[in-house]
């Protein structure tokens, strides 16, 4: 459903969302480490993120990643916009560029539920809704 980009950026969200709540600031390293990414990959990632306002850095010894209050309020929808486009909650099932109620394609109308449905359920889910899951270690972010 989502790009590995947009997987690894979901991920790494959470887990850096999970440590500031501690007030931890986390480097690159720990965070692929923490949800069992490549390096090089994520640390890509967070920069896009940081650009587009998702993430906050600081550079420096004590420096790393981590959200505020205002960007822990930052939606699953936020972040796979940012990596993915709304492609997902927009497009045609079957890729088509024409496809609309207008002139549906034979998916049309079935796929629009389940886009709405994704849609809502990524929209109301906030990055500090995932603390109590992973403190809990009933919800993980690696294998």
């Amino acid at each position: 459903m989502f790009s590995k980009t947009c997987e690894y950026a979901i991920r790494a969200m959470i887990f850096i969302a999970q440590q500031s709540k501690s007030d931890v600031r986390v480097g690159v390293k720990d965070i692929a480490k923490g949800i069992g990414s490549p390096e090089h990959f994520i640390a890509k990632i967070l920069q896009d993120l940081g650009r587009k306002g998702l993430v906050l850095s600081l550079k420096g010894p004590t420096g790393g990643f981590y959200l505020d209050n205002r960007t822990l309020k930052c939606t699953l929808a936020d972040i796979v916009k940012a990596i993915d486009g709304d492609k997902l909650f927009s497009g045609c099932g079957l890729g088509l560029e024409y496809c609309s109620d207008v002139k549906p394609c034979p998916l049309h109308h079935e796929f629009k539920k389940i886009r709405e449905d994704i849609y809502k359920t990524l929209q109301s889910t906030k990055l500090d809704e995932f603390h109590d899951q992973l403190a809990k270690s009933i919800g993980f972010l690696k294998r």
